[in-house]
């Protein structure tokens, strides 16, 4: 696994130094886009459209639009001027919260931390305390230039990071369009809705979700390599509609068929006892 990132993580005056990972990866499946005419993979050029000719990264600025057509130039200089309270190579631990005070919405991107030495002997600590206190730390970091909210906590046995968003980053649902203001419901529909979640409700096992388009897809890519004719799966038959009602007592009778386990009954063995 590729270290990111060094730095440590700064826990009142305990400094901690600490390795990072991108804790999870992008499996989509990419495709190129190609010349139909002879295969070749299409390169896309960067060109100015006022004076018509490409242009390369030495010729290219960072710029503004503070107006429509208007930009301000913005330099490496101007940005290195700028105040960043963050040390760029420490986690700085500012809080400690309970994990249910966040809402998942916030949540970015994840990060593996790892100590730099073998011993580990303050990771280990702070591992531990977090585990025994049962919380989670806010803390504040700068990765590229991005200062970031994160969020350290323990997950197994490693410390892990997810970078969160700001408040004002996260958009106000009074944007949302449509919206329904009161919850009033049918009350008959509710108790069935109800029992339907009951039903539907398990412990969650991450290894019993897969993603089945991207498996569908690498077989079909994999069927083409091989020269294998590919078939066209014929289309889904459309359900019913029918009213809320009949579908919620349709769903509770599908779940409760699915959560019933065939048993299979033991046959009982007899022994015969011996006569002298």
């Amino acid at each position: 696994m590729h270290t990111m990132w060094k730095g440590s993580i700064s826990f009142g005056l305990v400094n901690i130094p600490i390795k990072m990972f991108a804790a999870t990866e992008n499996k989509d499946v990419r495709f190129r886009y190609i010349h139909k005419e002879c295969n070749t993979p299409i390169k896309y050029k960067k060109i100015c459209p006022t004076c018509n000719k490409e242009v390369t990264e030495e010729d290219i600025v960072k710029g503004f639009e503070y107006e429509p057509g208007h930009f301000v130039i913005i330099t490496n200089e101007d940005l290195d001027s700028v105040k960043n309270e963050v040390n760029g190579k420490l986690i700085e631990i500012v809080d400690f919260v309970n994990l249910s005070e966040i809402d998942p919405i916030y949540f970015n991107k994840t990060y593996y931390l790892a100590p730099q030495d073998t011993i580990g002997k303050a990771y280990k600590l702070l591992r531990k305390a977090m585990k025994e206190t049962g919380k989670i730390a806010i803390a504040r970091i700068t990765i590229r230039n991005k200062q970031s909210l994160a969020a350290l906590r323990v997950y197994d046995n490693i410390l892990v990071m997810e970078t969160i968003f700001y408040p004002d980053e996260v958009r106000p649902i009074s944007q949302v369009p449509g919206l329904p203001e009161d919850e009033q419901v049918n009350e008959k529909e509710l108790t069935i809705a109800n029992q339907l979640i009951d039903n539907l409700t398990a412990e969650f096992e991450p290894s019993k979700y897969k993603d089945n388009y991207r498996e569908e897809v690498m077989e079909l890519i994999n069927n083409k390599i091989a020269g294998k004719e590919v078939e066209i799966s014929k289309e889904a038959p459309e359900r019913n509609v029918i009213d809320l009602m009949e579908a919620l007592q349709a769903s509770l009778k599908e779940t409760k068929t699915q959560k019933v386990k065939p048993t299979t009954k033991k046959k009982k063995t007899t022994t015969k006892k011996q006569t002298s």
